[in-house]
Parts: structure tokens; sequence; C-alpha cells
């Protein structure tokens, strides 16, 4: 998870009421991907295979030089097509041509090749940049963190346009190389596999490859100082882990907690499948941030994390992700249950593991924790709005939806389904209807009607996994005790 940013409304209406039909006559790909939170992000037109992301950056002046090849394939005839992207472009080469190329709206490259695409066609774009990230506003924010010794790329749903051009979107997910030069005694942490490294003439090249598909928001960076560690789980997962030398008092918690990642992703592939990447781990740099985010394979967390200590819980809920949210994504952003409601649920089964409070315990606590005029209930996690995309009740109430679908079908059908889904959309993306017509397939039940209830209802349910409510507006007066385990996990929605 992380916090969230709202496209501007002028913008979203251009698009939402563009003529397609004048579109589809240009032969132009869209400026959006057609996502209703955010329409200028994505693009229409094409689809990407791979990124190959080459860079060169001076922590001193936050300078960074780029260029990046993506390897796509036209989905229509295309006479111009757009890029996401917020940095300064020098050169774009379609093909191997030179391209006419020109920054509009927010992000958007607008890219017009020297001869048209066709539908089907194999194309190769380079694109050559430079900038400095921090600088760099969209939408009146930065996605780029700058830390002591160097900066960091980590963010949802947008990071990727302060680094690299790209289709912006978790539906159309890629395999990247990322390869940065950096000053000698700097190192560099992306996703996947550090595959190479090499020093010359005072500067050092790391070069990491995500093998498997990957959405752009989930591809990180983070250049600085760092104590990396490595290791393999007892289940044989390769692990990779990086501390900013400078954490002060939050460095011993964040050990604590993220040295840990191996056991943990190897008792989570117990519960959900194995593991479906080469390797797994997280870092920490020294950023004033208090969220954590769960880039494929390599999860961010921020020291404020572990500012009360330890909190394995934290941990559990971004490995969670490599499942929920990493090898299936959303294909929209109003989807985001499917992320969410699940990593925090495994974060409830956990709490169960430790002996903290069952998932029922949780579930309880959650329900009498909200009165029925609580605007708790007022989100509907399965299609919250891109305002209240990230909001507590699309964790909780997402969580409480798991544990009524877990009362309605028995334990042996649910935990087959929460094994099942990740195989059954794996490296793709999927929605929520996919979600219930595969959960319905497993159990042999109609699910419409609980889902509909604890996703779409905008009241409390009076009925489900939890007891019956009291009146109307009231707390019970003898309400369940907290759970032991519930600070722990409510901090991964502080920020």
């Amino acid at each position: 998870m992380r916090t969230r940013t709202i496209v501007s409304l002028a913008a979203a209406a251009v698009l939402l009421f563009a003529d397609p039909a004048s579109a589809a006559a240009t032969a132009a790909g869209s400026p959006g991907i057609g996502d209703a939170y955010y329409p200028t992000y994505g693009n229409g037109g094409y689809d990407v295979s791979h990124y190959d992301v080459r860079l060169k950056y001076q922590p001193a002046t936050d300078r960074l030089e780029g260029t990046t090849t993506i390897l796509a394939t036209a989905t229509q005839d295309l006479s111009r097509f757009d890029l996401d992207f917020a940095l300064d472009v020098s050169e774009v080469l379609v093909d191997g041509r030179p391209a006419k190329f020109a920054a509009t709206g927010e992000q958007e490259l607008e890219i017009t090749p020297a001869a048209p695409l066709a539908k089907g066609q194999r194309t190769t774009v380079v694109v050559r940049y430079a900038g400095t990230p921090s600088a760099v506003s969209r939408y009146g924010f930065t996605a780029w963190l700058r830390t002591p010794d160097g900066g960091v790329a980590a963010g949802e749903p947008e990071a990727a346009w302060w680094w690299f051009p790209s289709n912006d979107h978790p539906s159309d997910k890629a395999t990247f190389d990322v390869s940065v030069l950096v000053p000698d005694g700097t190192q560099v942490i992306s996703n996947g596999d550090l595959v190479s490294q090499s020093s010359k003439i005072g500067w050092t090249r790391w070069n990491w490859r995500q093998n498997k598909p990957q959405a752009t928001y989930l591809a990180t960076l983070a250049v600085g100082r760092f104590d990396i560690t490595r290791s393999t789980s007892p289940g044989g997962i390769p692990v990779l882990n990086a501390y900013s030398r400078d954490l002060g008092d939050n460095d011993g918690a964040a050990r604590a907690s993220v040295e840990r990642t191996g056991e943990l992703a190897d008792w989570l592939s117990g519960l959900f499948g194995p593991y479906a990447f080469g390797s797994v781990g997280g870092y920490v740099p020294n950023v004033r941030t208090g969220y954590a985010l769960e880039n494929q394979t390599r999860v961010f967390y921020s020291p404020r994390q572990f500012s009360r200590g330890s909190n394995t819980s934290v941990v559990v809920h971004e490995l969670a992700h490599q499942w929920f949210g990493d090898t299936v994504s959303v294909r929209r952003w109003s989807e985001i249950w499917l992320n969410e409601g699940f990593a925090t649920y495994a974060q409830w089964l956990w709490s169960e593991h430790e002996g903290e409070g069952t998932a029922q315990e949780l579930a309880d606590w959650v329900y009498s924790s909200h009165p029925a005029d609580d605007p708790f209930w007022s989100v509907k996690p399965g299609d919250p709005g891109a305002d209240h995309q990230f909001d507590g009740a699309v964790y909780d109430r997402g969580a409480l939806a798991l544990q009524a679908l877990r009362t309605e079908v028995g334990d042996d059908a649910f935990f087959r389904i929460l094994k099942g889904w990740p195989a059954e959309y794996r490296y793709g993306s999927a929605t929520i209807a996919d979600f219930r017509r595969f959960a319905e397939q497993v159990s042999g039940r109609p699910l419409g009607d609980l889902l509909q209830t604890w996703l779409y209802t905008p009241a409390r349910p009076a009925r489900g996994a939890v007891p019956s409510p009291a009146a109307p507006g009231a707390r019970p007066a003898a309400g369940p005790a907290e759970p032991r385990s519930w600070a722990k996990i409510h901090a991964v929605q502080e920020h």
C-alpha cells in the first residue's frame, strides 16, 4: 500500500468525453488507457513486453540521465502513440528512425513515428532523457524521494514517470532490465536479481533483471549507501535486503523485522501457493515517509514503520502482495480490494499463527469498532472511488469480506480459493468479477449476494462473519476485547 493522488478533474473530463470515432479516424493511440479512476494514466494502442532502462545518476546533485528501450506490439493501426513520462526528452527513435515528439498534458510524451505502425507490428522505441527528478512536480506532487545520499522511486499508483517512460498502468505488465551507473561506494537497489556489477574510473554499474511480468508502479529504484544482506530461505528462495546506513534508532527494529522476510515468504507460500518470482527481499532507505509498498520482489519500507519497535505484521502484509497485487495485478484501479483486502487478511492469518488474535476475533473487533452511522461503512471496498482508494475501510472492511467468505464456504474451500487464485491468473491481471467466478467454481456456491453485501453496499452489513449488530448507530456496551495484534496490523495504514 501507499498514498494516492487525484487526477485533475479537467483532464479527466477531456478524456472521458473525447470522441472515440475521431480518435479511431486518426489512428492515434489514446492518451489514457481507460481507467475511470485515473483517466490520463496509461495509454492505448500498444502493449509493452519489455523495458530496458539504462541510467547514470549522480547522488550529490540528483542529476539523472537515461536511455530507455521499450519493446512493444501495436494493438491497432497507429499514426501516433503516447508514453507516460515527466523528465526532459532529447531524442526518440522508433524502429531506429527519428520520431517527432512533444510533451503534452501533465505526463504525456506524444510520439509520432516516421512511418505508421500496423496492428500486430512489433516495434522498438528508444527514448533519451535527463533531468532532476526531485525538482519535477506533476499533479502537485513528486514521487521521487530524495535521501541524504541519493534518491528513491517508490509510489502507488504512480512513480515510473520520474525515472523511465512507460505505459503506466497495471494492466500492461512487462519484464525489466535496469542498469544504473553511480559513483563508486554507492549502491543501487531494484527489482528481481542483481545479475552483475562492474567498476571503472570511479563509477560502478549495477545491472538488475526482473524476468517475470511486472506492473510499472511496482518497478522501484533506490540509490544510496546501503548495507546489503543476502541469504536463502529454508524453502530455497534467495533473499536480498538493504538498509540505509543512517537509520539511527530505527535500524535495529527495521532489521529485526525485514530480516525475517525469508521465513515469512515460506510461511505465506504454504497458504497461497509457491512463490512466483526468483528472489524476495526489502529495503529501508532514510526517507521521511511513513508508508510501505509492495514493489515486486523488493519491498520498500519507511523507517517510521519501525519507530515503535519491530513489526513482522507489516512485512507479512507487503509480502502477501507478492501473490495478491504482484503475481496477479488489478485490471482497473477500482479493483484495489484484490490487493489490499487480501494483504490485510494475511496479517489476520499471521495473528492467528502467532496466537495474538484469531481472524474471527479481529473481524469482531473491526465490526464492533464502527457503529452503523460511522462513515467507515460508506466506503465500498469493491469500488471505493479514487478519493478513497487507500481508505482504511478498503483494508479492514476488505478483510471482513474475506472472513465472511471463509464463514460462508468453510475453511477447506476458502484456503483452496486463496491458494488457487494466484495460480489461475499468474503473471496477469484480473477483476473482482473474475475472483467471484473462480471462488464460485472452487466452492460450488453462489457468492453474488455475499460479495455485493460486503464489497458494494455502502452500509453496515447486518449478517455475515460477525455477531448481529446492536441498535443502529450504537456501539455495543460490552464489545470484544482488542486483539493483541491490532496495533501492529493497523500500522500498515499509518502514513
